[in-house]
């Protein structure tokens, strides 16, 4: 890695829902817990949910339904929830009970002061965010506002909240910077405060997060909470981009449950599992900002999968013009040749990447496509942004790297193919 902070852990390695049930049925001894007291690690319980509950924080956000039903409207479809519930990329939801939602006083992006309680009369969508993060805190945004637009002009009657779980990046800025470059200044209020109401929050919710080698390990849930400010359903997202879409349409359903009338979503899809586009698969995807490009087995490449997102954290404009180097040592040395992958399945539209190449002001020398359902980023085994894959020319992952590289560090990987 490069050093930046991002989310890890349960989030980078999605818990299996069925396996982080466990720590679900011990839910009504932990809410009895003061905040402040360790929780004792279980020897049942498997090893990482162990870990993180040693960290003295119940992990009542890495759970799914321990029956295996889904929570009270999470499909509402016949079939859709046999569907769900097969699907090991998604988190059908776990109920809660309707107990009271501890309130928090935090400020916002604009530095507005708020609190939790102050949504009393709406259904609020309550997700834990690392500002600075990568890897599955983009998917988790993507899915709430995904979620609020099936539920059409109801969803006037729906609030998105986010509370940071980056314990070094908790100023007013570092919230606005994650808002802006998702294009969310104005669809959410993130919140923030100083250290010691961060952790408060946490505590309330039970979500661990913890500093690991630089890195932020932070539990990936959000909450659902009813008009009355009743927890009523919580969600754990799964680092799985193609699940995005359906993520977004169990919650939506779930909020539908519990507005007036229950709305109709505006749009249904299957919730069976997608399975990834790997590498021995031939694929067309759209170019960007037009034509095609094609990735499979033939021939071996350099595959960079980016969003423009990943400018909050990093130069990404610098790092894209100086892949121009590589694309021309690729021509002229008998390297792999470098293909870039846009993860629009995550970008705020579809025509995001496109309009911020135009604003690069100098092209690029290689092909950049355009991953719409996330199906060739799940194949490709992406787990953060930006993500190196070295593919040979069978269709077989040779090399892979999380973060960016120098030009020849890249020459001396590629040369591997």
């Amino acid at each position: 890695m490069t050093g930046r902070r991002t989310a890890r852990g349960c989030g980078r390695r999605a818990l299996p829902a069925r396996l982080a049930a466990l720590a679900l049925r011990a839910l009504p001894a932990l809410r009895a817990l003061p905040a402040h007291r360790a929780l004792p690690a279980h020897r049942a319980l498997p090893a990482r949910l162990a870990a993180l509950a040693a960290c003295g924080l119940a992990l009542a956000a890495c759970t799914s339904g321990a029956s295996g039903a889904s929570a009270p409207g999470g499909t509402g479809q016949p079939g859709t929830s046999m569907q769900a519930e097969n699907n090991p990329a998604l988190d059908t939801g776990s109920s809660l009970g309707g107990v009271r939602a501890p309130d928090f006083r935090l400020v916002n992006q604009f530095g507005q002061q708020m609190a939790l309680s102050q949504f009393r009369g709406k259904v609020v969508v309550l997700a834990f965010v690392d500002s600075e993060c990568t890897t599955i805190c983009p998917l988790t945004t993507a899915s709430i506002v995904a979620a609020k637009q099936l539920l059409g002009a109801s969803g006037s009657q729906v609030q998105l909240l986010g509370v940071d779980a980056n314990p070094q990046a908790t100023s007013v800025s570092d919230v606005m910077a994650y808002s802006r470059a998702h294009s969310m200044v104005n669809q959410w209020d993130f919140l923030t405060g100083s250290l010691p109401q961060l952790q408060a929050a946490w505590r309330g919710f039970h979500i661990a997060v913890q500093v690991e080698r630089g890195m932020i390990d932070h539990t990936p849930a959000l909450f659902v909470i009813d008009q009355q400010g009743r927890e009523r359903t919580v969600y754990l997202t799964q680092m799985n981009y193609a699940s995005i879409t359906q993520a977004a349409q169990i919650l939506a359903q779930r909020v539908s449950s519990l507005l007036p009338g229950h709305p109709p979503l505006a749009s249904r899809g299957s919730l069976a599992y997608i399975s990834g586009l790997t590498p021995t698969n031939r694929v067309t995807l759209p170019g960007v900002p037009s034509g095609s490009v094609t990735l499979g087995p033939g021939r071996p490449r350099l595959v960079m999968f980016f969003a423009t997102w990943v400018a909050e954290t990093s130069d990404l404009r610098a790092h894209l013009l100086a892949l121009n180097s590589y694309a021309r040592a690729a021509r002229h040395g008998r390297l792999p040749g470098l293909v870039a992958v846009d993860e629009a399945s995550t970008e705020p539209s579809p025509a995001t990447a496109a309009a911020y190449l135009k604003g690069l002001g100098t092209p690029l020398h290689y092909p950049v496509a355009a991953d719409l359902t996330g199906r060739v980023a799940d194949g490709y085994g992406v787990q953060d942004q930006p993500w190196f894959a070295l593919i040979s020319a069978t269709g077989k992952v040779i090399w892979k790297h999380d973060g960016w590289l120098g030009t020849r560090a890249l020459e001396a990987a590629a040369r591997r193919a």
